[in-house]
């Protein structure tokens, strides 16, 4: 009876957990593990940048790689390190994610809306959509450990 009781409590423990706006704060691993994402805050907005690429340099020109499929002639030059790929995202308390954000996908050069939830507090919910959230993809982000 007594370890009905004690997973009761766990399980109930772990149902309402509640997350505060910078719990998305820090380094993240995307989901291909080829970059890092640095989450940060500004006047109550969240933006996420590129912190670090597994492979910097372009194989054929041996510079950094560009924002080569960027839609944007005048943005193809960009590098694609310390690229800005979230922006605008804001905390919704009663919904516990943060939205109304947008990512960019420099591998497609599309942009999409977004909106992120934290599924515990090494794992973040991305689901990036054009018009309705259904016609969109999720993606699972893992934040990267101290020091690594």
């Amino acid at each position: 009876m007594i370890r009905y009781i004690i997973l009761f409590l766990f399980v109930s423990q772990a149902a309402t957990t509640n997350w505060v706006a910078n719990d998305i704060t820090g380094i993240w691993w995307n989901k291909d593990k080829d970059a890092k994402i640095k989450i940060y805050s500004s006047y109550s907005k969240y933006y996420g940048q590129i912190h670090w690429l597994k492979n910097p340099i372009d194989t054929v020109t041996n510079k950094p790689k560009l924002d080569k499929n960027n839609p944007k002639k005048e943005e193809q030059k960009r590098p694609i390190l310390g690229l800005l790929i979230l922006k605008n995202l804001e905390w919704d308390e009663d919904d516990q994610e943060w939205s109304d954000g947008e990512i960019y996908d420099p591998k497609s050069g599309n942009t999409y809306s977004l909106t992120c939830k934290m599924k515990d507090k090494n794992t973040l919910e991305l689901r990036g959509y054009i018009g309705i959230s259904l016609l969109g993809r999720t993606d699972y982000w893992t934040r990267v450990e101290e020091g690594k």
